[in-house]
């Protein structure tokens, strides 16, 4: 990938081969089917609720901007990974340029990291609105949902971007063949002739320190909101607030979840296939994005008269 002469960095091979799923070719047909499925259900899911977020005026509030954040990454990190995944699976493409490569490794790793920071605004808005109802006007603003944008977005940049960045500096001495589907951290460095010890390192740290935080953060935080909805006395504001937060809940609950199976698949590696792991990666950057926009249009009432008033204008 790139070769050291005189302090400086020049190319040395111009692309990697991704080569997946080799010990179960006979059915990566079958698997490239819930594949595609779940990729159009993902893009066509959350560009709806993207278009009845934007279209409708009563949904023009700060807890539904905020989703509109979590559906464009959705479709961003789906059109990132899956096209990719499905053109090896049909048409064995598995070339992928360098830059390409660690653009990829970016998107993937950023978006964790998005995700993350995006699920922490939302459940800090879901707090001051259930704890501090009187406030939220005031708190929660337009103004507000700018700040966290540029927050998350900043945040989350300046902690991913050293991945690739350490990843490309390495030196490949020519090797190019990764194992895996898609260009994670550790599947790119492995092909290293130099020490990727900084690069595990600064992944462990990120992996658990960020976004173990964060988990620690959102989960304290709908902790005080269940204590403060079982003290409400309001006759339905209990099944209302629990209502509310429940589509929140149930997302992170599912994306903290899906991490920590595939953290232990690569734990007992050695006792799993190796495309056991690069599968649960896979679906996890699809599975969540297609549950994403489903689960809110199910669980919100606002969202679903939307999104018929929608099909109604349509029809």
């Amino acid at each position: 990938m790139t070769s050291h002469q005189n302090g400086t960095i020049s190319s040395e091979v111009s692309d990697f081969l991704l080569n997946c799923f080799v010990r179960s070719h006979t059915w990566q047909l079958w698997l490239s089917l819930p594949l595609s499925l779940l990729l159009f259900l993902a893009m066509v899911a959350n560009s709806v609720l993207l278009i009845t977020i934007w279209v409708e005026a009563s949904l023009h509030e700060p807890m539904y901007y905020l989703l509109s954040i979590l559906s464009l990454l959705d479709i961003i990190l789906s059109l990132t990974v899956i096209p990719k995944v499905l053109a090896i699976i049909w048409f064995d493409l598995k070339s992928i340029s360098f830059y390409a490569c660690f653009l990829q490794m970016f998107i993937m790793n950023g978006f964790f990291a998005l995700a993350s920071c995006t699920f922490i605004v939302m459940a800090h808005d879901r707090y001051v609105a259930i704890c501090h109802p009187l406030r939220y006007p005031s708190i929660i603003t337009d103004q507000f949902v700018v700040k966290a944008a540029v927050f998350i977005l900043a945040r989350s940049s300046i902690v991913t971007m050293p991945i690739p960045i350490l990843s490309s500096r390495l030196h490949y001495c020519g090797r190019k063949v990764i194992e895996n589907c898609i260009c994670t951290n550790m599947s790119v460095s492995r092909l290293s002739c130099d020490d990727v010890t900084i690069n595990r390192l600064y992944q462990f740290a990120i992996s658990w320190t960020v976004l173990g935080s964060d988990l620690i953060l959102i989960f304290l935080s709908y902790t005080l909101i269940l204590r403060a909805v079982l003290r409400l006395k309001a006759e339905g504001a209990v099944a209302k607030a629990l209502s509310t937060c429940g589509s929140h809940f149930i997302l992170i609950l599912f994306f903290s979840t899906i991490l920590l199976v595939f953290v232990l698949t690569l734990v007992v590696k050695k006792k799993v296939s190796p495309d056991v792991p690069i599968l649960l990666n896979i679906l996890h950057h699809v599975i969540f994005s297609a549950l994403n926009p489903i689960v809110y249009g199910v669980r919100t009432q606002e969202i679903k008269q939307g999104i018929q008033r929608l099909l109604k204008k349509g029809c």
